[in-house]
């Protein structure tokens, strides 16, 4: 099979479109031919060898996928040969095949396209998971999302608004502002136009902060949090690793909240999978929609890649097998 293959921790260096040979499913796995590849942030760090953990070299990286099933181990007891899925894994999608673990795939309904459901997990799981199980999210509450023309940024202004909250979209140009508005956030702050801490103070401060972002926008974001305020540590696109005074928390009786969605499927997948079911009855029925901006073919993984990288993509990048 095709494969883009990271062979050394050099970054787009170090990944080569070759062939590979055809994985086999195990005991509990499932093999899948890939119609499409979700890519996602977490994909550029692991060609660096600067994400939670280290594949083995040479892996295939990437995270989520939609396909069909080829093959199916032993003891798998709910999925058939020939049934639509989506899929989630550490690593391993960006080839035209892939095995996982049973307990990480669920059927596409019926009428939902393949390249939105895999767009789905990475983003969507992701935003759920921090909303409903790390910040506990109420209705009536503000929502400020940091990043929010990104994959994971768009995944939490819809799932935020099916929680019934107050929306607020933090973004760095008047362009994705307007893209933002287009998802329905209710209101938008341009961060490299305004002071991102007088303005949500001005809107009457925030109750959560989704923030995948880091950087110096996060000191600014949290001195808006309420008491009893909750500011999600989801990740760290800017490249730099903020420090917050501790005295911040202690003053507003705010907490610092971390979010992995990788340690919440592998460690706790029943209340994983509870959560997947949730949100694709929603994508079903249209109440959320995962945004592709750009479909490369797999072939050119390489350019979506660079793409986040260089934070350039608006929404989701998918890649075409």
């Amino acid at each position: 099979m095709k494969a883009l293959v990271c062979e050394s921790f050099d970054g787009l260096s170090g990944v080569q479109y070759r062939d590979l040979p055809d994985p086999k499913p195990q005991e509990g796995e499932v093999l899948i031919k890939v119609n499409y590849c979700g890519v996602n942030f977490p994909d550029t760090l692991i060609i660096q060898g600067k994400y939670q953990f280290r594949p083995e070299l040479p892996f295939v990286p990437g995270g989520e996928v939609a396909g069909e099933v080829l093959e199916v181990g032993t003891n798998v007891k709910k999925l058939n040969r020939g049934q639509r899925v989506l899929a989630a894994m550490g690593w391993g999608a960006f080839g035209e095949k892939v095995v996982v673990q049973e307990a990480n795939v669920y059927k596409i309904p019926e009428g939902v396209p393949s390249e939105q459901a895999a767009a789905l997990l990475e983003t969507f799981a992701t935003a759920f998971h921090a909303l409903k199980d790390r910040a506990e999210l109420s209705v009536g509450e503000t929502l400020v999302v940091l990043g929010a023309a990104g994959g994971t940024g768009i995944a939490t202004i819809q799932i935020g608004k099916q929680f019934g909250a107050k929306v607020v979209a933090c973004v760095s140009s008047e362009e994705k502002a307007r893209f933002c508005k287009a998802q329905g956030a209710d209101e938008v702050i341009n961060y490299e136009e305004e002071n991102l801490k007088e303005r949500l103070k001005d809107m009457g401060g925030a109750n959560v902060i989704f923030d995948p972002v880091g950087g110096n926008q996060s000191e600014l974001a949290f001195r808006s949090l309420l008491p009893g305020g909750r500011h999600l540590v989801v990740g760290f696109a800017s490249g730099e690793i903020p420090a917050i005074p501790w005295n911040l928390p202690l003053l507003k009786s705010a907490s610092v909240v971390g979010v992995f969605w990788g340690h919440f499927w592998r460690n706790e997948p029943k209340k994983n999978a509870r959560n997947t079911r949730i949100l694709l009855k929603w994508l079903e029925a249209g109440a959320i929609t995962p945004v592709i901006s750009q479909m490369y073919p797999l072939a050119d993984g390489k350019n979506a890649l660079q793409d986040l990288m260089e934070r350039k993509a608006k929404g989701k990048i998918v890649l075409k097998v």
